[in-house]
């Protein structure tokens, strides 16, 4: 555990708010106006749709079950996450999803999610593109603004409509992966969001 000897009580982003958003069930989506009063989105749990893998293999660190990224994408951002992992003890999880395509509940105990965990889900399916569950021991290194500042710039309609769903997850990831480098302690750390730019990334 990155902080396993600190103690503090925080508001933890948690285990309940992946499975939210993995199983689409996010209390605040609201459906477009036609549709609202008949339906809302449901939980759908499929977890046939996680990669498979041999005994002993490895857990993918990222994949897509909505056809956003590209496999040359998915391997570039595994090796930021691999790379963030073996230097900071934090675990960057990415998953891309287009509802109801999602394996749901599932993700949880694919990526054996804890304390040291950050889970994207890329879906814009859910109104902003992406959605952070975030560990209590990486919530205590990094301000809690940062994730709102990440959905607020590359998750919005207007960014992925641009830049596409594959931007908007490169450009969180670099961001997150500059963010969990950065010296800087207290409340000014993080506060450069490094895919706020025109140029491509350029990725580790």
């Amino acid at each position: 555990s990155i902080l396993s000897d600190r103690s503090c009580h925080v508001m933890q982003l948690s285990r309940a708010r992946l499975m939210r958003a993995a199983a689409l069930v996010p209390p605040s989506v609201l459906l477009p106006r036609p549709a609202l009063a008949a339906r809302r989105l449901e939980g759908v749990d499929q977890p046939e749709l996680l990669p498979p893998r041999a005994p002993g293999e490895p857990a993918k660190l990222a994949f897509d079950v909505g056809g956003w990224l590209t496999p040359r994408q998915v391997e570039r951002i595994e090796r930021v996450a691999r790379k963030l992992e073996s230097d900071t003890g934090v675990r960057l999880r990415v998953l891309a999803q287009n509802y109801p395509y999602t394996p749901g509940k599932a993700v949880a105990e694919y990526w054996n999610v804890d304390d040291d965990t950050v889970v994207l889900v890329a879906d814009p399916g859910l109104g902003n593109a992406l959605h952070f569950s975030v560990g209590q021991n990486v919530d205590l290194l990094v301000p809690r603004t940062f994730w709102r500042r990440l959905e607020g710039k590359f998750g919005t309609t207007s960014f992925w409509k641009e830049r596409g769903v594959d931007g908007a997850v490169e450009a969180a990831v670099a961001s997150i992966d500059a963010c969990l480098r950065d010296p800087e302690v207290g409340p000014l750390r993080c506060s450069k969001l490094e895919g706020d730019q025109d140029e491509p990334l350029a990725f580790i």
